[in-house]
């Protein structure tokens, strides 16, 4: 059984719309606004701007990424300046149903990663959609990815990480870096992944009420982003992969969430390919409840496990 905690939390979050003067939740339509949204979350993420005294931020240049995308090294303080520098990495594709999300409003959260783990990130824009519709993000987490390794850390000491729409970016670019005859990291860990684009799971229905993301995202976005391309393309949706010869991967993912089939269904795939993967499906819980440690009992083992997770692939 959850903890009351974990009740209190999730329902403040499912019903933030009251706290708005709203009776409904907000469901995306394509008259959504994106840029809106883009402005939204990075507003709120300046609330929160503030750098904890023992990480450190360097921006990089990372040549062939187009003009206006940001990168940034992470790092604890008194550790090196620049991935060169370092023996090991995180390289971090973050979420934001890849129509949002930048280092603005992702920094914040990767810091996070950085201090519990003691490894510095890199963490880097891609292009959006609905401007920059696939393959412009996985072009620009190649281009990162090869920067990286050109920085002279092992792959084997870097370990891929990213959370929702990233959590999907961050397997479907091991499958890519496999087919490019890249050199693969040592693992991924992916926090509720969005696998499937052609959102077919039954948990997409069955869990819309339950989870804490946003009506509608999953078919706007998930639209957006695919344009005129197959869904099922493995580079967008890694479910449809061939998942032969990926490095170890850990999921993480509530059964309340409504990309649960995506995790459950890309995992029993990736066991049966032989790839090394560890499947966490947590009771009660919502979508990336782990980034809400140390907010209740079930986020704080959720992160604890990931970070020693990473750390021990990182070793």
């Amino acid at each position: 059984m959850s903890s009351f905690k974990s009740k209190l939390v999730i329902f403040a979050i499912q019903n933030r719309h009251l706290f708005k003067g709203r009776l409904n939740r907000e469901v995306i339509t394509p008259q959504t606004s994106t840029l809106r949204l883009r402005e939204e979350n990075e507003k709120g993420a300046q609330k929160f701007s503030k750098m904890p005294a023992d990480i450190h931020v360097s921006p990089v240049c990372i040549p062939g990424l187009p003009d206006g995308l940001s990168a940034e090294w992470i790092y604890p303080a008194g550790g090196p300046e620049q991935p060169g520098a370092a023996d090991r990495a995180i390289f971090y594709t973050h979420g934001g149903g890849y129509v949002s999300g930048n280092c603005i409003d992702h920094r914040m959260h990767v810091a996070r990663f950085v201090q519990a783990t003691g490894v510095g990130a890199l963490l880097y824009d891609y292009r959006l959609a609905p401007e920059h519709p696939f393959p412009a993000a996985m072009e620009d987490t190649l281009t990162a990815y090869r920067w990286l390794l050109e920085q002279g850390i092992a792959p084997a000491r870097i370990v891929i990480v990213g959370e929702s729409a990233g959590g999907g970016l961050c397997l479907a670019s091991l499958l890519a870096i496999r087919d490019e005859r890249l050199p693969l990291p040592a693992a991924g860990v992916a926090l509720s992944p969005w696998t499937d684009l052609a959102c077919t799971g039954d948990s997409y229905r069955t869990n819309a009420m339950r989870d804490i993301s946003t009506l509608g995202s999953w078919d706007v976005w998930g639209g957006y982003y695919v344009g005129p391309n197959d869904p099922r393309n493995p580079w967008i949706s890694p479910l449809y992969g061939d998942l032969h010869g990926l490095p170890p991967i850990l999921i993480q993912v509530g059964d309340h969430e409504i990309l649960l089939d995506d995790s459950v269904r890309f995992a029993a795939k990736a066991k049966a390919a032989g790839v090394d993967i560890c499947l966490r499906v947590w009771e009660d819980m919502v979508h990336c409840f782990p980034l809400l440690a140390p907010m209740f009992p079930e986020a704080t083992r959720a992160w604890e496990e990931t970070m020693a997770y990473i750390k021990q692939k990182l070793v």
